[in-house]
């Protein structure tokens, strides 16, 4: 082998050597939004709109949701924008985190779908935001009145959006670029729950209650003026042992299938709470049987169970009872 041969192979080498090591500490970024939220969180939602929109419930809703906002602001951003929510957001990812002793803390939300993004950047800028150029990547800083000073909106690219506190908005980003490092999926926090919840559901929720005491203290001021008010105000006491709540619902055609687990390892407590549930679906079958006989069956199909873990409730939600809902609904905003 002469030496311009070797020396071409050694050159080849050491540029592949180069390119794994570079390759090794690139920085590895998701796109997944549960990668986006902070593993402190105390609440993460989840909303698949894109598998609501295509339900013949979802349709009803979305319906509604597009002849709700005709006037003001919000209807202005929406037209500069050209973003229409039902047909454009697909998924929308929702979190709370605890900002040292404040009950609120930072909010964030993810949302993804199709969005113009240079209409979008003209749309906030023109309300007085500005452009920041932070260490993982740029965002709009809200002016007052539009979110308030803390508010913050990330347009990073044409398929994802994070919106929140700018302190959450910054922290969403670096979590981004860091391949999701400290986010909930790093199984920190209450990505440790995740199997508690189907994450093809059409929605869910977990909530950290340990994370917000002020919840665990407020139910039980119910006043007992019968014997429903009795049973809410034992289910409250026995959600003061409970650390997380896990919440589905699944649309199945135009009914909801629902679901709801609350954990305590205090074995008196899920007791309490599973016989208070028993009650509670019995009496509301008594109130209804003769002004709606036909929702006893529906009450009657919930299912209440316990494990070693806790307590959840389940069932369906049919589209009779939903349709009654809604109808109730819009009688009471008239």
């Amino acid at each position: 082998m002469n030496a311009r041969r070797l020396a071409s192979r050694l050159v080849l080498v050491l540029t592949l050597a180069a390119l794994g090591v570079a390759d090794a500490f690139a920085v590895r970024r998701t796109e997944d939004p549960l990668g986006l939220v902070p593993a402190d969180a105390a609440t993460v939602a989840v909303l698949h709109w894109n598998e609501l929109r295509s339900s013949p419930l979802g349709a009803q809703v979305f319906a509604q949701m597009d002849g709700m906002s005709t006037d003001g602001d919000g209807a202005r951003f929406l037209r500069e924008t050209g973003l229409t929510p039902s047909r454009d957001i697909d998924t929308v990812v929702l979190a709370m985190s605890r900002r040292g002793g404040d009950a609120t803390g930072d909010a964030l939300v993810v949302f993804e779908g199709r969005f113009d993004l240079v209409r979008m950047g003209t749309a906030l800028t023109a309300r007085g935001a500005t452009l920041q150029k932070g260490p993982a990547g740029a965002y709009y800083r809200l002016a007052s009145g539009h979110g308030g000073n803390d508010g913050a909106v990330a347009l990073v690219n044409g398929g994802l959006l994070i919106a929140g506190s700018e302190a959450a908005v910054v922290g969403a980003l670096g979590r981004r670029e860091s391949g999701g490092d400290g986010g909930l999926l790093s199984g920190q926090g209450l990505g440790k729950s995740l199997g508690r919840v189907d994450r093809d559901a059409s929605a869910w929720a977990l909530v950290d209650l340990t994370r917000l005491p002020s919840t665990t203290h407020h139910a039980a001021r119910v006043d007992v003026e019968s014997p429903e008010d009795g049973q809410v105000r034992a289910i409250a006491g026995a959600m003061k042992s409970v650390s997380l709540l896990a919440l589905q619902a699944t649309v199945r055609g135009d009914a909801v299938d629902v679901s709801a687990t609350g954990l305590t390892t205090d074995a008196e407590s899920r007791q309490l709470l599973e016989d208070s549930l028993r009650g509670v679906l019995a009496m509301w079958r008594m109130a209804i049987q003769e002004k709606s006989p036909e929702l006893v069956a529906v009450l009657r199909a919930f299912k209440v169970e316990s494990d070693a873990d806790g307590v959840s409730i389940s069932g369906t939600l049919p589209a009779s009872f939903l349709k009654s809902m809604t109808a109730h609904h819009q009688a009471s905003v008239r």
